[in-house]
């Protein structure tokens, strides 16, 4: 078939493809990828979406932003804790805030050749941020974020592709430095640097989190050999053959993720991870679409309309979404996979996963903007199709005890009645509860219902005889 141009080109795609096919053929190289290396996209062999070392501190012109930093953990607390500790630390909580508020507005411009420092001044800001709108008592009007703060971390946003708000890389892949420098990067030789609640169970969950992207190393592995095989190849045997092998090593990559998954609950406590911890890292957006939110102040349209300021979620990690990814797991239903979704399924916030690509570093976003997907060779090569089908069976298996862990460590608390520390004064619902609605993430979304369209989704992946 011979098209006049280009455009009609695009419309007999479109005319004869699902939509998702139509992105995938759009975002894939046409030439070979034997040039592709992750390095381009800020990915390391060994550390993965980590830095390949612990970020560098601010060059000392941005000193006020780091001595508050290091200072705010013993002088803030939760705005909604009405703990006896907690009263006592309000005086010096609010001669805090008016500091951050008499700052001058810094440039940036300096940062801006250094991506380290970029990711440091990210971290820094959004911290800062997040720690001064929770430690405010809790409020139904908008809250000002100051400009010294939002106008910097709007700009150093913009030059990482990130949300200007608190975010997982934020909290796990910019926050670390190491035990013992002179061995590698691994979860065991990580410090974390900045928990908001001081807890064991905050560090207990960032370990945990680090755990998973580590062992993701082995995956990013394994994707990059597929990214980098010649499309001629995909019917050579000895290619085929080495295929399967890295599917089959991926489901039990997959299982290895399950098993950390697991051993979370020897560190992160229920109780101290809901009341405590995860308020710390909730967005404008995380009571729900009819609170007025946040405005940055000195920032054009500065509102939680005009910016992704969701919050900081494992949602946003990299290395998951690559897995999704290079298996093809198809969250917005645009393809017609069996078995058919169900209601439930259908009214699950469907671009959930794909939103949360805009919380990531924009050099992580093009890495999976340039991933290929697996499926549609497995698909047409019966040597593939049972290796295929065991990596999505791993990941299904790893989503449904994900499921569990959430039950666990929010649904029920959301059902709960609050702690007496944290209960609200004059009787109305605490902030953080959800007694007039189901249980939501960080970033406002639905939980159980979202979690359960994504296993489903995973499902409807495996390839059908």
């Amino acid at each position: 078939m011979i098209f006049s141009s280009p455009i009609h080109a695009f419309a007999w795609l479109s005319s004869t493809l699902d939509s998702s096919q139509v992105l995938n053929l759009l975002t894939q190289p046409f030439a070979s990828d034997n040039d592709f290396r992750a390095s381009d996209f800020d990915v390391d062999p060994k550390s993965g979406f980590f830095p390949p070392a612990p970020l560098p501190r601010l060059p000392a012109e941005f000193c006020i932003w780091e001595t508050a930093l290091a200072t705010a953990p013993g002088v803030l607390a939760l705005g909604k804790d009405r703990s006896e500790e907690a009263l006592s630390r309000r005086s010096d909580g609010a001669w805090w805030r008016s500091t951050i508020r008499s700052w001058p507005v810094k440039d940036v411009s300096i940062l801006r050749e250094d991506i380290r420092l970029l990711q440091r001044a990210h971290m820094v800001l959004a911290s800062l941020m997040h720690y001064y709108v929770h430690s405010l008592p809790p409020t139904d009007t908008a809250l000002i974020v100051p400009k010294s703060i939002a106008i910097p971390l709007v700009e150093v946003s913009r030059v990482l592709g990130i949300a200007p708000v608190l975010t997982f890389a934020d909290t796990v892949l910019w926050n670390w430095e190491l035990v013992d420098p002179a061995l590698p990067v691994s979860a065991d030789n990580m410090r974390y640097l900045t928990t908001f609640s001081g807890t064991d169970t905050e560090r207990g969950f960032y370990l945990a989190s680090a755990a998973v992207e580590l062992k993701g190393v082995e995956m990013l592995d394994i994707f990059n050999r597929f990214q980098s095989l010649p499309r001629s190849s995909y019917t050579d045997a000895h290619a085929i053959a080495q295929l399967a092998r890295d599917l089959n090593q991926l489901a039990n990559v997959i299982d290895g993720l399950t098993e950390i998954f697991k051993s979370m609950r020897e560190t992160v406590d229920p109780h101290d991870f809901y009341w405590v911890v995860r308020p710390w890292w909730a967005g404008a957006t995380s009571k729900g679409p009819n609170h007025p939110g946040w405005v940055l102040e000195g920032v054009p349209n500065g509102d939680s309309a005009h910016f992704d300021l969701g919050g900081a979620s494992a949602g946003q990690s990299s290395v998951m979404h690559a897995l999704d990814v290079f298996l093809d797991i198809d969250h917005r239903l645009a393809s017609h996979r069996t078995p058919a979704p169900t209601e439930r399924n259908r009214h699950a916030d469907l671009g959930f996963m794909q939103r949360m690509w805009r919380y990531m570093p924009g050099k992580h976003r093009e890495y999976l903007t340039r991933l290929r997907s697996v499926r549609p060779v497995a698909e047409r090569t019966p040597g593939l199709r049972e290796p295929y089908n065991a990596a999505v069976a791993a990941l299904k298996k790893l989503r449904d005890f994900h499921i569990r862990i959430v039950a666990i460590y929010v649904v029920t608390k959301a059902d709960s009645t609050p702690p007496e520390r944290f209960a609200p004064e004059g009787g109305d619902d605490a902030e953080g509860t959800q007694k007039d609605g189901p249980a939501r993430g960080t970033g406002g979304s639905e939980v159980s219902n979202l979690l359960k369209a994504g296993r489903d989704a995973t499902n409807r992946a495996l390839l059908q005889d």
